[in-house]
This record gives structure tokens, C-alpha cells and sequence, in this order.
């Protein structure tokens, strides 16, 4: 383990997928295109693997530490590292990318000259963008990464979407994001002068964590930042970009969207321990934004016509546990809400990934046009059954034990909104099995139902892995919840401490 952490194994988890899009956009044809891809996504999923591997989980610092001068007259740095809050997103994001690129393997030539190659391209800048994310400790190294996952995206969505609406919803979203950007920038900016009295401005997150802002300015740094990164959460209702990417994207560029919670995790990582004064004053804000949205989304997918935009508002009140979790300040809390935002990879992200090969299949995800699935694609329907109810946290799967630490925590500290995240819930099982019973089973509506092909041997591939994940973390949490103990500790510490 000393001697594998001695290795820039996070440039090289940022470089391979770099290395892979450039060779997927010069190598046009489509067999070359697509197997470099896939092989360059493989590569990233062993050296996350491999990070995991060098990570000491006894210890609560920042690890596997890479620095380099980037711009040395504003103090900015080429800064990488990770602790126990990000290290198993790595693999989770790397595993994702893998399900999109076999999802997107048959993807239509017709939408640019340059497809499929420009499409594994755009797609594997996405996935660098974003492990930089979860990688960078340098606050504007971070925004750049941040920003830079909404070129990949807007041209995927717009190239690749499904049906009239792709244009209208890639926009949306981009502008969107960029106007959540706004924000996002001045409350990192704000910290890095804030912290020095105006001398040299800090960036790297380290010292911020040891040099905390003064009281006054907290307050506006908190909820600068809760603005920024809530867009992404999302927040209702800044969620507006939700509908409409979700039944306008492609469905793999939908589980990434959905399984990857990013904004939560800017949440975890810089709003609330930057300003701890601010976020424990105003845990009456984070809980009431987690209670709407395990309302409104229970309720929006209950009444949802699309399989897609179920999923899209089911992850919508998901997101809303993790929400309330954090407002807890609990080392529970934390990491029910770490464990939630990592079933949302393998569940809500396989999910989705199954709804891609069914798009590929019947041309539609529309429950009226669906039925009697069941008998023509029963491993499909197993596997959608599967990572649904792993959603909807069924006992043995991997969303119960993080929805059983946030539910405990919320009951404790939150009362009402505990008891409205358990009524939530229940919207929320209901709103899966109803569509579910009415896509999957019954008489076959349609003859392309009737003739329609099973999952193919890559395809099951694909889902297997995050399906064992499922199952074996359901079943044994431990080695997980010890993993991030030592770090959720510190992290509470912190800011019990401030």
C-alpha cells in the first residue's frame, strides 16, 4: 500500500479517459471507436480501484496528495487528493461511465459526421471532468472541472437526445448551470480573500479548513454557496432542468446526471465545513429543502406517465434524505448520507442504464406504450425491478442502511420532517411498483414488445457489477460505514468544534 500510494494514480485516473476521448475523436470508425472507449473506460474503473486500494482508512486526512504551480501569482495550484468522503465516488463514477459507454454502443451515426467517435469523445471528457470533481482540492481547479462538464453534456444532449425536445432541454440546462455558476464563483472567491483579510488569496482547500471565515461573512458565503451548488442538487426549485433532461438526454447520459449527485456532494465537501458557523444557524433551511423534496418528488413521480421522468422525481425525493441527513450534523447522519449518494450510482444509474436498453428496444419508455415486457425481456425486467427496489431502500439491498441512519438521525434532531421523510417514502415505493406493474406485466400491447430481443451478453455485463455491489453491501454495510467513520468523525469534529 506505501508503495502504490507513491504513484500519481489520481493524474493518471484524469488522464486515461483524456488519452481515451482524443483517440475515439481521430479514429472515426465505429468498431475502433467504441472499443477504445470501452477499453479506456475499463483502464479508469482498475486505476480507481487501485486508489481505493492505496487509501488508509484509518486515517482522516487528505491522501495520495499531487500538487504543481498552475497560476503562481494568484496562489492557485494544480491540487489533487482525496479522503474518505470522496474515495469510493472514484470507482462508483468510473463503474457508471462504463454502464454509458456499452449503452451508447450502438449509437446512430446519422446525428453528426463525426458519431460515434465525437459521441465516446464528448462522453469520456465528461467522465474526466468528472473524477476531477471528486478529485480537486484547489477551489477554482474544482470550478474549472465544474464548469467544464457542461460543454460535454450540452452536445450530448443536443446531438443524441431523443425526439424535438433534445434541443430545448440542452440549453435549459446549460443555461441553467452556468447561471448557478454565478454563485458558486463569488462564494469561492469569497473564501479565498476572506480567509487572509485581504492579502494573498487561498484556494487550496487544506487551509481553508484550518483558517475558517470570520462569523460575519459566513452567512453570505453559506448561502452563495448553497445557490451554486443546489442548481445541481437540485433544490426544488431550482430543479427546473430535471423534467426536461430527463425525457429529452439520452437515457445512459440520464443515469449519469441522475446517479452522480454532484451538487450534494459540493455541499459536503465545501459549503457546510467552509461555513460551519452559517450551516448549523441554518439547519432549519437544509432540512426544510430536504422535506419539499422528499414531498414533491414522491408526489411527482407517483403521477409521472414516463419511466424515465418517474425515476428522475423518485431521485428528486432520494435526494432529499441526503439533505436531511446533513442537517443533522451527526456522524450517522453523514454517513447514511455518503451511503445514499453511492447507492444513487449503482441503483438510480442502473436504473436508468436498463431504461436505455429498453428505449433501444421498443423506441419508447412511455408506460402507455409499454406492457407485457416481462414475458419477452424478463432479465430487463428483473434487473429494473432489482435496482428499483434498491431505490426505494428494501431491506438488503444497498439503500436501506443509509436511509435507516438518515430516518434515525432525522427523528432525533428533525421530528417533523423525520416523520415526513417516512411518509416519503411510502410515495415513493408506491410511485415504482404501480408503473412497474403496468410497463412490465400484463398482456404485450404491442408486436415490437412481442418480438422484442433480451438483454445481450455485454449488456448483463454491465448490470451485474453494481447489482452485486447492491447485494453485498445491503447485506454487510460494515466494511463501508468503517471506512467512512474515521472521516465523518473529523468532519463533525470540525465543525462542532467552529
Amino acid at each position: 500500500m506505501a508503495e502504490a500510494s507513491t504513484w500519481p494514480l489520481l493524474s493518471l485516473l484524469l488522464v486515461l479517459p483524456l488519452a481515451g476521448a482524443l483517440a475515439s475523436a481521430l479514429l472515426r470508425r465505429p468498431p475502433w471507436a467504441q472499443r477504445i472507449a470501452l477499453g479506456s473506460a475499463g483502464l479508469t474503473l482498475f486505476c480507481s480501484l487501485l486508489v481505493v486500494y492505496a487509501f488508509d482508512a484509518g486515517d482522516p486526512e487528505f491522501q495520495l496528495l499531487e500538487s504543481a504551480p498552475w497560476i503562481p501569482g494568484l496562489n492557485i495550484r494544480y491540487l489533487v487528493g482525496i479522503d474518505g468522503i470522496s474515495v469510493l465516488f472514484l470507482p462508483a463514477t468510473a463503474l457508471l461511465f462504463c454502464g454509458a459507454v456499452v449503452a451508447g454502443w450502438r449509437v446512430s451515426a446519422t446525428a453528426s459526421p463525426l458519431a460515434p467517435g465525437l459521441y465516446f469523445a464528448l462522453l469520456l471528457l465528461l467522465e474526466a471532468a468528472t473524477l476531477g470533481v471528486f478529485c480537486a482540492l484547489d477551489t477554482i481547479l474544482f470550478f474549472c472541472f465544474w464548469e467544464f462538464t457542461l460543454l460535454p453534456l450540452y452536445f450530448l444532449v443536443s446531438l443524441w437526445g431523443l425526439g424535438a425536445a433534445r434541443q430545448r432541454a440542452a440549453v435549459r440546462y446549460f443555461l441553467v448551470m452556468l447561471a448557478g455558476g454565478v454563485p458558486l464563483l463569488f462564494g469561492l472567491l469569497g473564501l479565498a480573500f476572506g480567509s487572509t483579510g485581504g492579502g494573498v488569496p487561498v484556494f487550496d482547500l487544506p487551509t481553508l479548513l484550518v483558517t475558517p471565515l470570520p462569523e460575519r461573512s459566513q452567512y453570505l458565503i453559506f448561502l452563495l454557496l448553497l445557490l451554486g451548488f443546489g442548481v445541481k442538487v437540485p433544490l426544488v426549485p431550482l430543479h427546473t432542468w430535471l423534467p426536461s433532461m430527463a425525457m429529452g438526454a439520452p437515457a445512459a447520459i440520464t443515469a449519469l446526471l441522475v446517479g452522480l449527485k454532484l451538487g450534494a456532494y459540493g455541499l459536503i465537501r465545501f459549503a457546510i465545513p467552509l461555513a460551519p458557523l452559517a450551516a448549523r444557524d441554518l439547519h432549519w433551511l437544509l432540512a426544510g429543502f430536504g422535506t419539499v423534496a422528499i414531498l414533491y418528488g414522491g408526489v411527482a413521480a407517483l403521477t409521472h406517465s414516463n419511466l424515465r421522468g418517474m425515476l428522475a422525481y423518485s431521485s428528486l425525493a432520494h435526494v432529499g434524505l441526503v439533505l436531511l441527513g446533513l442537517a443533522s450534523f451527526s456522524v450517522y447522519g453523514l454517513q447514511g448520507a455518503l451511503l445514499q449518494l453511492l447507492n444513487f450510482s449503482v441503483a438510480a444509474g442502473g436504473g436508468f442504464l436498463v431504461l436505455s436498453f429498453l428505449q433501444r428496444r421498443i423506441g419508447s419508455t412511455d408506460i402507455t406504450q409499454l406492457g407485457g415486457a416481462l414475458h419477452s425481456m424478463p432479465r430487463l425486467s428483473g434487473f429494473f425491478l432489482f435496482f428499483g427496489l434498491a431505490g426505494i431502500g428494501l431491506p438488503g439491498t444497498s439503500g436501506f442502511p443509509g436511509e435507516l441512519l438518515i430516518i434515525v438521525t432525522a427523528l432525533h434532531d428533525h421530528t417533523g420532517a423525520g416523520l415526513a421523510a417516512l411518509f416519503g417514502m411510502v410515495l415513493a415505493t408506491a410511485a415504482f411498483l404501480s408503473p412497474f406493474r403496468l410497463a412490465f406485466f400484463g398482456p404485450e400491447k404491442r408486436p415490437a414488445m412481442a418480438a422484442a430481443e433480451d438483454l445481450l451478453p455485454r449488456e448483463m455485463a454491465v448490470l451485474l457489477p453494481p447489482s452485486l455491489l447492491i447485494l453485498t453491501v445491503g447485506i454487510h454495510p460494515l466494511p463501508i460505514l468503517d471506512l467512512l467513520r474515521p472521516t465523518a468523525e473529523a468532519w463533525v469534529a470540525a465543525l462542532a468544534g467552529l
